[in-house]
């Protein structure tokens, strides 16, 4: 199975033409994961200083006219954050399934400028028409689908081009969202963050469901178990159904509600035969299962209190860091080192911050709700262990990723 691997790319670059391109641009793992931990690392902090400390915030409203910060905070955290994470780990993945050429030099530099330059213009305090911003972003979702889908497409490796859709469809929903803003719709807006928190976990359980056991099997030295197909196929419907109630609110609460048990249970179902009591002194491999975990833990707890609004925004953020960040978090730092070379294995100690994450969901999700007088100190401490897990990761990862691979080949 080639997912993911570090092999097989000897026909794909020519050594001659990929040595001139500056490390940093050789593949879009690069400046997307180490882009996606800055942000990360920063965006906490900032957000809650705007929370609590206004008077220190950049969102002066005095000179901020266009952009909410609460509508800017989960907006950054899904297109911002989490995207970049997505981009790096789709435009990389895509060279290995399809053999074909990945997303490098200058076209991969303009594809991070579109995505860092929608960033910084949602910071500046000045009167910039939302249409600039969205017109960036939607080129840096439609360049990151392009490639995605023309790469399939030349192979006809019809069984991922589910890829390039979902990001043509989150291209569909971020506009969606600049409209909500422009229109100060913040209902739509909570729904739009709803529909793309379902969107990220239905990715998640794509991916999720080929690497995890597959890279679980070969470190443990036991045979992958092979996927059911109906559970498969019932967990995609279940969650595309979530992502589409989201935004249309078109079924009745108890079926939704019924919707979060069924799909809680098959995640529950599927993650237990991937031998996970069998990962737990192996921090690349317990951070992902624990970060997968979180997901059916996050679906059956939100359908316990799907009538309470306040729990159910903080339940929310169980499977936001627990498990979005925490993916994130852990295959950033194993794709780092596989794809330069480096023995996965073997690479910086993140235990503290695989640790750190997980620490930071249960104390921003479970804590405001068990002991909430004390809610401005539980997300301050959540943000600090945040700052942590993405802090680490930058600190140990930049010689990483900004340097060629330590084997000589291309990438």
């Amino acid at each position: 199975m080639l997912f993911f691997g570090v092999t097989l790319m000897l026909n794909i670059d020519d050594p001659a033409v990929t040595d001139k391109i500056p490390a940093i641009w050789r593949l879009a793992f690069r400046p997307f994961f180490l882009g996606g931990a800055v942000l990360a690392a920063l965006y906490i902090p900032l957000w809650l200083v705007t929370w609590f400390m206004p008077q220190y915030s950049l969102f002066q409203t005095q000179v901020w006219s266009k952009v909410v910060p609460l509508w800017w905070h989960p907006h950054e955290m899904l297109f911002g954050f989490a995207m970049a994470i997505v981009a790096g780990f789709l435009l990389t993945a895509v060279k290995n399934w399809t053999n074909q050429p990945g997303l490098s030099g200058i076209g991969l530099a303009v594809t991070f400028f579109c995505w860092l330059t929608a960033r910084v213009l949602l910071l500046l305090p000045f009167d910039i028409p939302l249409l600039v911003p969205a017109l960036f972003d939607s080129l840096f979702l439609g360049l990151t689908a392009l490639k995605l889908w023309t790469s399939v497409y030349k192979v006809k490796q019809w069984h991922n081009i589910g890829f390039p859709i979902m990001l043509f469809l989150a291209l569909c929903i971020n506009l969606l969202s600049y409209y909500a803003l422009s229109e100060r719709d913040f209902t739509l807006s909570n729904h739009i963050w709803q529909a793309m928190i379902w969107w990220m976990a239905l990715l998640i359980t794509i991916v999720g469901g080929r690497v995890i056991p597959f890279f679980t099997a070969i470190r443990i030295k036991q045979e992958k178990r092979e996927a059911i197909p109906l559970l498969e196929k019932a967990l995609i419907l279940v969650m595309l159904l979530l992502v589409i109630q989201a935004i249309g609110q078109f079924l009745p609460m108890a079926v939704e509600q019924g919707l979060l048990v069924v799909a809680g249970v098959l995640h529950l179902a599927r993650w237990a035969r991937w031998y996970p009591h069998k990962t737990l002194k192996e921090p690349m491999l317990w951070s992902l299962h624990i970060s997968y975990m979180l997901l059916p833990v996050t679906l059956l707890a939100l359908a316990w209190n799907i009538d309470n609004l306040m729990v159910y925004r903080n339940l929310l953020h169980l499977f936001a860091i627990g498990t979005l960040a925490g993916v994130c978090l852990s295959m950033i730092s194993r794709v780092s080192l596989g794809h330069t070379g480096r023995n996965i294995y073997a690479g910086p100690k993140m235990s503290l911050a695989f640790a750190s994450i997980a620490l930071a969901a249960l104390f921003r999700a479970l804590m405001p709700t068990l002991m909430p007088d004390y809610y401005q100190t539980w997300l301050w401490i959540s943000g600090g262990f945040w700052f942590i897990a993405f802090g680490l990761f930058v600190w140990h990862y930049v010689p990483v990723l900004s340097s060629p691979r330590v084997d000589g080949r291309p990438g």
